[in-house]
């Protein structure tokens, strides 16, 4: 389908489900989303969601799909699962704030491929596309969270920002589904003053889901973002994030390994912003991932690159092969009591990291530990340059360590079977750049 064929059918002053698609939350057997109903669509090439999708349905690769506001996977009397196949192209309608959001008990499945990824994208035309055109992908799941407060009952829920529904709740291994080779671009609708959509947010999100090889590209506020839950992910890329490229708090316990987050010149903020809760630093369960082998590329000198990795309000965790280089203001920096006493702990931990950054270290005179201590502490970490092939490049990057790279050795993975085994640091192998070929660098 021609990109100006969707232009006019969006811009058109008539813009209805077209006949035969497979509607949203529909009472008849079009909602079921079967091969016969599917090809309905294929004369307009063009197929528009909106509301609830109350029943199973699949997404085709023949049609581009348009999320018309917001679009709910189930919703709190239904179990639904919303199926996309490899190459789909799904736009989020720019007008109506266009977002996907997957509510409890509920699954996505979008397995694309290297070959042919699953891309949610901008509705308006390629050279006129921006941050924030439309709203991103909110998942809601039943693990445990901390943000519930006084009046959150037992087990601890919480409502999403947007209106994007409760999230919460005491099944670790919950599943929301499967996100495999998928592109999210140009999302993160400002819904109010500070209150902007992530590009993924994983609300209470269970280590039964899957999340392999995602893009989030030119997003207006965080890359991602991990509201409690325990969540595991590997293989993610955040390229021109507007905001904190990897964000977590309110109690999540996930996984994290192979992530590249690289700023843009015209906006950002820190490659990893963790919070454990800003409310009560103390609140249980704490946030205390596992994150091994991440790659953090800031602006030297850009008056929006921060700091590579903020660690504060109380956040644990065990931080292993990391790369920090290029933020402006420094590499790391450890803020409140709370998380210093973490430190003091060995609840968070870092090791096996390089920093190169004009400033490494935010050190600040009411810091319980210097952060210079904390990071000379922890076993195998490195101050120098790291090697990577081209990280500033922002058309043709190169995320991996040269051979002889100071990235190239010295990483070791963390005792788990969730971890591939390694021996260097960030996020790329020396030998096999991961984000090449289903991944893109187009700014607008």
């Amino acid at each position: 389908m021609a990109t100006n064929r969707l232009l006019w059918i969006l811009g058109s002053a008539l813009i209805l489900p077209l006949a035969g698609c497979p509607t949203a939350g529909g009472d008849d057997d079009d909602a079921a989303g079967d091969d016969d109903d599917a090809a309905g669509c294929v004369d307009e090439g063009v197929c528009t969601l909106s509301g609830t999708i109350a029943e199973d349905m699949t997404l085709t690769a023949d049609v581009a799909w348009v999320l018309r506001g917001g679009v709910f996977v189930g919703d709190d009397e239904s179990a639904t699962t919303l199926t996309i196949e490899p190459g789909t192209t799904v736009y989020g309608e720019s007008a109506t704030d266009g977002m996907l959001v997957v509510t409890r008990n509920s699954r996505l499945v979008a397995q694309g491929t290297a070959d042919a990824p699953i891309v949610f994208t901008s509705s308006k035309s390629e050279g006129s596309r921006a941050r924030g055109d439309w709203g991103g992908i909110i998942i809601n799941g039943n693990a445990p969270i901390n943000s519930c407060g006084a009046d959150g009952g037992d087990p601890c829920e919480a409502f999403g920002e947007g209106g994007t529904g409760w999230y919460g709740g005491d099944d670790p291994a919950d599943d929301s589904g499967v996100l495999e080779y998928v592109r999210v671009e140009f999302a993160g609708t400002l819904l109010s003053p500070d209150n902007e959509l992530n590009g993924i947010a994983f609300q209470g999100v269970g280590s039964g889901t899957v999340i392999d090889h995602i893009q989030i590209h030119m997003n207006a506020d965080d890359g991602i973002e991990f509201f409690g839950g325990t969540a595991q992910a590997k293989h993610v890329l955040l390229t021109g994030i507007g905001d904190d490229s990897i964000d977590w708090t309110d109690g999540w316990q996930g996984k994290l390994q192979f992530a590249v987050a690289q700023q843009y010149e015209d906006n950002g903020d820190n490659g990893i912003e963790a919070d454990n809760n800003g409310d009560d630093n103390t609140a249980a369960p704490r946030s205390h991932p596992t994150i091994s082998n991440v790659t953090l590329i800031g602006v030297p000198g850009g008056a929006s690159s921060d700091v590579g990795m903020l660690l504060r309000e109380g956040t644990a965790g065990a931080l292993s092969n990391m790369v920090v280089t290029g933020f402006a203001d420094a590499c790391l920096d450890v803020d409140h009591s709370e998380t210093f006493a973490n430190v003091t702990a060995g609840d968070l931990t870092l090791t096996n990291s390089i920093v190169d950054c004009a400033t490494p270290f935010d050190i600040e005179a009411g810091d319980d530990v210097p952060v210079d201590t904390f990071f000379g502490d922890g076993a195998g970490n490195e101050e120098g340059d790291p090697g990577l092939v081209d990280p500033f490049n922002l058309t043709t990057p190169g995320f991996k360590p040269s051979s002889t790279g100071l990235a190239a050795t010295g990483g070791s993975a963390p005792s788990d079977a969730f971890f591939d085994a390694v021996s260097y640091r960030g996020g790329v192998d020396p030998s096999d750049d991961w984000t090449a070929g289903w991944t893109t660098s187009a700014r607008n």
